[in-house]
């Protein structure tokens, strides 16, 4: 509680409950987990591959590895914070306190091949999609769905009950509940069908985009049908031809999706809002509930008005992710990783 209390956005203070199941993908402790199960699958890949490292990570020593993104933390993502105090850079930071995990495994001759050839772009590109993908599949397209299939069961129920329609703001002709709640129930289920098949894209091709480091080092080898599989393995999608970070033409894709869903989520809202101030629609009264500080016979309509004001929030928010990613000043600058 005093952790909420003393927060800056309300989204992880006052809403902390409604908003804490993606914490496991969007907080820093989940992004710096994220970037290190790419790093430890990254090494794991390098050493099924014909290098020097071939064969010296043996089954159980993989396992391990693994168990340092599956079993990440609180005093790992803290020393990760305290390496970053010297180095003044998440990924490096990273970088050494993976070594470090390797040195205390005796594993310290792989030392040199933890973030072999990378830049961090590499890692940060492929660790968000891969938390997106995530958290869209695990959290919020089944709430999504939820939603949907709760709207559809309600235009079943109320299939039959008659209502007067309104065109601009007028009286007209007669409709039915269930059908006005069905329009809603299709629209969302069309976005809901095209948000479904994003592309979950990644980069992943060293300083920039062309490997220059790898082939540097292994000039036979075929990296770009390593970071293929690579990248394929993990459940994303390799944009091939790069500059320094992914271009993030489908993460605006998604955005733009995103916010179609949203602004048929606030039309209904509003429609909601205006059957319950023409009383077709009464809201329940819940035992010890204040509807109002001055006039407690009222039931305000707040979670409607609550999600009308959130998700226009949300939608200003990604339409600035949609439309400032995927510019970038030639091979890159910082702009997109602090938006």
């Amino acid at each position: 509680m005093h952790e909420t209390l003393n927060a800056i956005s309300p989204v992880d203070g006052r809403y902390a409950p409604q908003t804490e199941s993606l914490r496991n993908y969007f907080s820093e402790r989940a992004l710096f987990r994220y970037r290190l199960r790419v790093e430890v699958e990254y090494l794991i890949a390098l050493s099924l591959e014909g290098f020097p490292i071939h064969g010296k990570i043996n089954t159980e020593q993989r396992d391990w590895l693994r168990s340092l993104y599956l079993n990440f933390k609180d005093e790992d993502v803290m020393r990760i914070k305290e390496l970053e105090k010297t180095t003044n850079h998440d990924i490096k930071a990273l970088e050494y306190f993976i070594k470090e995990k390797l040195e205390s495994k005796d594993m310290a001759e792989l030392r040199e091949w933890v973030h072999f050839g990378l830049t961090s772009q590499d890692i940060n590109n492929t660790a968000i999609p891969l938390s997106l993908k995530e958290a869209s599949n695990e959290v919020l397209f089944p709430s999504l769905a939820k939603g949907i299939d709760k709207l559809n069961a309600l235009a079943d129920d109320w299939k039959s009950i008659a209502m007067l329609a309104h065109t601009h703001g007028q009286a007209a002709s007669p409709t039915t509940v269930g059908k006005e709640i069905k329009v809603f129930a299709e629209r969302l289920e069309i976005e809901f069908s095209k948000i479904k098949a994003t592309v979950w894209a990644a980069k992943f091709g060293g300083a920039t985009g062309n490997f220059n480091a790898h082939y540097s080092a292994f000039p036979q080898q075929d990296w770009n049908t390593f970071a293929q599989k690579f990248i394929g393995d993990l459940g994303l999608f390799r944009s091939k031809t790069t500059t320094q970070i992914e271009h993030y033409d489908q993460l605006a894709s998604y955005c733009h999706n995103l916010m179609r869903l949203h602004t048929i989520l606030i039309d209904l809202c509003r429609d909601v809002w205006m059957y319950i101030m023409k009383e077709y629609f009464r809201q329940k009264v819940k035992a010890g509930e204040i509807g109002s500080s001055a006039m407690p016979h009222k039931v305000n309509p707040i979670d409607f008005e609550n999600a009308e004001g959130n998700l226009g929030v949300a939608n200003a928010l990604l339409a600035h992710f949609a439309d400032k990613l995927p510019i970038s000043r030639l091979q890159r600058d910082l702009s997109d990783s602090t938006v």
